[in-house]
């Protein structure tokens, strides 16, 4: 009995250091080739959202002025709503302009243009500006950081917490470098974002005649090539944090840092990060949207054959020199039926890798196509006759 018993144990440290030994699956999001020293840090593809390397990516932590792409988000989803426009005039409170920290030293009681607030949250990471959108949008900025909280969640930011619009200190406020990539993603996407997140130098010229210069807080924006968004945050409780987000190749990246020891460490990790996407992956197309998937017959309908696209495109990251393995199948019907509108889904196509499905996407025609009437019977018949 104990001779079995030992023959057992022997068998399974056999079995054990042989599974050892086996080679791990290639991980995107552990590069030993990063030296990050910072607390947390987080590099994402844009357009897949696929980790590419992670730290302590949902560790909660004071993010500072990173909380102001939230404000940024809130206040575009209101241009984009037409609730605001960039002309809108917004008159500013005594509390707005007496908050500390970053600020662009707006007055009270006179009336600035959305825009130019706006370019001041975005450049200048302005805490003043930032309390006077708020004010406008939602009545008090308490109302627009519950608006904030319910942003968040609808985004799947699980590990944020927003107590004002601003990122001053505040104990129970705390975000992560995996939501600071997922709400710098939103925003990079919007074309007004971008009109002011790549400008250097700028000023602020105040209803009294007054001028404050403005200087972009995010300095990859002049010295990383390809870098063109991203927001900065500085203070003693949160260290120097940073998202950004740069293209090359077509490839846009996002990376955070959070809780770096100092300024010029938060830039160089956060363009540390950029330096190993670009060099060791590439994003390869999967669909494109703009290309005809198929063909397919069209059941009573003035087009016989309709062309058939995916609603969407779909590209991944894979690393260089690695081989691509997504499939695609297609699920269409063997005729659709008119009447169709430009838009109108007709089937699907299924993106797999190693046999799990990824995305499904609609397959849509582009074209509105009218159902056969009695003459076009009529004129179809004596065509082919």
């Amino acid at each position: 009995m104990k001779q079995k018993f030992l023959f057992s144990v022997v068998i399974c440290l056999l079995i054990g250091i042989c599974l050892s030994s086996v080679p791990m699956a290639a991980s995107y999001t552990y590069a030993d080739e990063v030296d990050i020293t910072s607390k947390s840090a987080y590099l994402m593809d844009y357009s897949s959202g696929q980790v590419l390397y992670e730290k302590n990516a949902t560790s909660h932590l004071p993010v500072a002025s990173m909380v102001k792409m939230m404000t940024i988000l809130l206040t575009l989803e209101e241009i984009d709503s037409s609730n605001l426009s960039l002309d809108t005039m917004i008159t500013t409170s005594e509390r707005a302009s007496s908050m500390g920290g970053s600020q662009v030293f707006i007055d009270p009681y006179v009336e600035y243009s959305a825009q130019d607030l706006l370019k001041s949250v975005i450049m200048a990471s302005a805490n003043d500006a930032s309390v006077a959108l708020a004010e406008h949008i939602s009545g008090s900025e308490k109302a627009f950081v519950d608006r904030m909280n319910k942003k968040a969640a609808t985004l799947g930011m699980k590990d944020t917490n927003y107590v004002n619009c601003t990122g001053l200190p505040a104990p129970e406020q705390y975000s992560s470098a995996k939501d600071s990539a997922i709400i710098l993603r939103e925003v990079t996407g919007n074309k007004i974002y971008h009109s002011f997140s790549n400008i250097w130098m700028d000023e602020l010229v105040h209803p009294s005649g007054r001028k404050t210069e403005l200087v972009n807080t995010n300095r990859l924006i002049r010295y990383y090539q390809g870098c063109d968004s991203g927001k900065t945050g500085s203070t003693n409780e949160a260290g120097c944090c940073l998202s950004a987000s740069a293209t090359r190749d077509g490839m846009r990246l996002i990376s955070v840092i959070v809780g770096a020891e100092n300024s010029q460490k938060r830039f160089n990790e956060c363009s540390s990060l950029f330096n190993y996407g670009f060099a060791n992956f590439e994003n390869k197309n999967i669909i494109d949207c703009d290309k005809v998937i198929q063909e397919i017959p069209v059941s009573k309908g003035k087009e016989s054959m309709a062309k058939v696209y995916s609603k969407e495109c779909f590209s991944a990251v894979v690393k260089k020199g690695d081989k691509l393995e997504y499939n695609t199948s297609i699920h269409l019907p063997e005729k659709i039926k008119a009447p169709l509108k430009n838009g109108d889904s007709v089937g699907k196509i299924t993106i797999s890798k190693e046999g799990n499905i990824i995305k499904e996407i609609d397959l849509i025609v582009k074209i509105d196509i009218e159902k056969l009437g009695f003459k076009d019977c009529i004129d179809r018949v004596v065509e082919k006759w």
